[in-house]
């Protein structure tokens, strides 16, 4: 049994409809920023789009079908990705802080720079991945914090995320159908208030939601056998919606659990151009959030596009469309160590007043 060319090409027309009918006839309705499980630095420096073109370890968290994309087994042993907002070296000279994702520690600095969005992320994963198999652990750190004009209330986001992930692939047609599953055990602490009093208590032990939950995402990947490749993936993130009841008490002690995760649909689509011997490149566009878009009065937010122009697998060059604003990304590798950085602008206003958060991430890997 096999997927002849005729049958192939009505799938991809009749998926790229319902994408565009999904984007256009949605309701809007209220939002915040939107704030995913995972971002890594080559997705934000092609506008925040990777769903259809990843194809390293970050497909254990990214898309589980694009394990199988990968030709060889290999670790990631030392991973850091550290990101901070434009803002960011503003607040610390304003007033030093020792613990940048600390907001009891940040708090002083936002009282001097009241209404100036401050962002801080750090994010690691060792991780052994090969061809439909991975397996890995994800630890990270992200704060957004912005004091009100009168100085009361402080609107606060920070997570704090400790992971153990599981991913498994199976190829169908020849690998032009990937199908691509991923179970995320995630311990969380969580403070996600937009009136934090800014009088009260600042300490994580005492704001903080916490507790462990079970996620699973599955991937598909429909790959045509033509020229350029042309792609098309989707993700359901968080099947089911993912609650954070299963355990708690082990890492904080609060009768307080994390928000509810709700289950998710992403799309996108892929070329892969080959324009010589040691140049080929990337073009991609991604939808997030089919399933809760009406939650978003702004759909800027959900549309991110990119491409990637790839120099014998040596250098990377990366630009795109992130919420309205441009990103771009370089990377340098070599076969035991990657060098990688980016920047992007998130969309934190709305749809009528919109405003852009200017941020830099930098990435170095040790492989083996």
């Amino acid at each position: 049994m096999f997927l002849n060319e005729v049958s192939m090409k009505r799938i991809l027309w009749i998926a790229l409809i319902q994408m565009f009918l999904l984007m256009v006839f949605t309701p809007d309705v209220n939002a915040r920023e939107r704030h995913s499980f995972y971002s890594g630095v080559r997705c934000l420096g092609m506008g925040g789009a990777c769903l259809a073109v990843t194809n390293d370890e970050t497909a254990l968290l990214v898309n589980p079908a694009a394990l199988g994309k990968l030709r060889d087994f290999y670790g990631t042993i030392f991973d850091p990705e550290i990101e901070f907002g434009s803002e960011t070296q503003g607040f610390y000279a304003d007033q030093s802080f020792s613990n940048p994702y600390s907001l009891e520690d940040v708090l002083g600095a936002l009282d001097k720079k009241r209404g100036t969005p401050y962002h801080a992320k750090l994010q690691v994963m060792p991780s052994f991945v090969g061809r439909n198999f991975g397996v890995g652990i994800y630890g990270n750190y992200t704060l957004d914090a912005t004091m009100s004009a009168d100085g009361s209330t402080v609107d606060a986001y920070y997570r704090n995320d400790l992971a153990f992930v599981l991913g498994f692939n199976f190829r169908f047609f020849d690998g032009r159908v990937k199908l691509g599953f991923n179970t995320k055990l995630i311990s969380r602490v969580e403070v996600d208030d937009p009136v934090l009093s800014a009088t009260g208590p600042m300490s994580y032990d005492s704001i903080a939601s916490e507790g462990v939950g079970l996620s699973t995402d599955v991937g598909l990947i429909l790959a045509a056998p033509w020229k350029m490749i042309p792609t098309l993936a989707a993700v359901v993130r968080d099947v089911g919606g993912t609650s954070f009841d299963q355990a708690h008490g082990v890492r904080l002690d609060t009768a307080n659990r994390p928000n509810l995760v709700k289950q998710d649909i992403d799309v996108a689509a892929a070329i892969f151009p080959i324009h010589s011997n040691y140049v080929r490149s990337a073009w991609t566009v991604e939808y997030r959030g089919l399933l809760t878009s009406g939650d978003e009065e702004d759909k800027a937010k959900l549309i991110h596009g990119g491409l990637e122009l790839n120099f014998g697998d040596v250098v990377f060059a990366r630009a795109g469309y992130n919420q309205r604003y441009w990103t771009a990304g370089m990377e340098l590798a070599s076969e035991r160590f990657q060098w990688q950085f980016a920047t992007y602008g998130e969309e934190i206003g709305t749809s009528d007043s919109p405003k852009e958060d200017r941020r830099y991430t930098v990435k170095f890997a040790y492989r083996f």
